[in-house]
């Protein structure tokens, strides 16, 4: 595939990778009496593991020294994308309200933006930032239903430190799936950053299935764990990759800001439940904002550390 090609396609996964994300959503929420968090989490990343590695063995299998070497990178993005991002999650769900989750969700790809401008040296022009600034507003407007004096008697909770967390990590693993160099192709990282994951995932899970909260062994509990490996873990996590490895950290992080029209559309169209001026007034903002903000900076050429697969 030719570079003009990789890019279309990644321009393309900007509206794809969210619908994937957002059964990550639906399935958190449904889960709560059904899946512990964090064997939701490790039950996800291990058949994404198995069905990736399958794919990807013999590229492994033919670079065991770049795996020596790169052993704690994998372990450290395995923890902040497998497990913070994962079962804290899950956990913070649990005691905090969904629009919590959308409000502190919705400063990652704000700070994506910024650390990777000052850390990773990636140039955003003005018109870049005002489409993630726009974006964001965007967000807020459908967050606050248009009401944005509620934002001032939001309350936060617990759940929201977890939440919080989640956000921050998803922040540092983005910056260092970019800034760090690898000899592998996306499939085959991802699935080395999986194995780095449920090497701490395992232990964890199994605490909190000996000693909090164990998790019931049913045909519902599979199909909740399959359905979060194969679309936000497998699915999603490849297309972040590759948008990267075509885009930028900066640039992908906005594809975040697609959540709320996504899961106003999953409502509409599975629910029933109507599409209010609220949403159409917050997509006329984030789809341009997302316009603006991927667009390439003119006269500046996008600084690199090095190819990050």
């Amino acid at each position: 595939m030719n570079p003009k090609h990789r890019k279309q396609w990644a321009y393309a996964l900007l509206f794809i990778a969210p619908a994937l994300w957002s059964v990550n959503y639906l399935v958190g929420r449904s889960a709560v009496n059904t899946v512990a968090p964090h064997a939701l989490a490790f039950g996800r990343w291990l058949i994404a593991f198995l069905l990736l590695a399958a794919l990807s063995w013999r590229e492994i299998a033919a670079h065991p020294i770049a795996i020596r070497r790169g052993w704690k990178q994998f372990l450290v993005l395995g923890a902040l994308g497998m497990w913070i991002c994962g079962a804290f999650v899950y956990v913070g769900a649990r005691t905090t309200v969904a629009t919590n989750i959308a409000l502190i969700y919705s400063t990652s790809p704000v700070m994506i933006a910024l650390m990777s401008r000052f850390v990773l040296k990636e140039r955003m022009g003005a018109v870049q930032m005002t489409g993630v600034g726009l974006a964001f507003a965007g967000v807020l407007h459908i967050v606050l239903k248009g009401q944005w004096r509620d934002l001032a008697e939001v309350q936060f909770s617990v759940g929201d430190a977890w939440i919080l967390a989640a956000t921050l990590s998803w922040t540092a693993y983005s910056l260092l799936l970019k800034a760090w160099p690898s000899p592998f192709g996306p499939a085959a990282r991802l699935t080395l950053i999986m194995g780095g994951g449920l090497v701490v995932l395992a232990p964890l899970t199994l605490i909190e299935a000996l000693w909090f909260m164990p998790t019931q062994v049913s045909w519902m509990s599979f199909a909740y764990i399959l359905a979060v490996a194969l679309f936000p873990g497998l699915g999603a996590y490849l297309a972040y990759s590759y948008m990267q490895r075509e885009l930028g950290a900066a640039r992908v992080g906005v594809v975040l800001y697609l959540g709320p029209i996504y899961a106003a559309a999953a409502a509409w169209l599975v629910l029933g439940e109507p599409v209010r001026d609220f949403h159409w007034m917050g997509a006329a903002m984030i789809l341009p904002g997302i316009y603006l903000s991927t667009r390439p900076a003119r006269g500046f050429r996008q600084a690199r550390s090095g190819s990050p697969f």
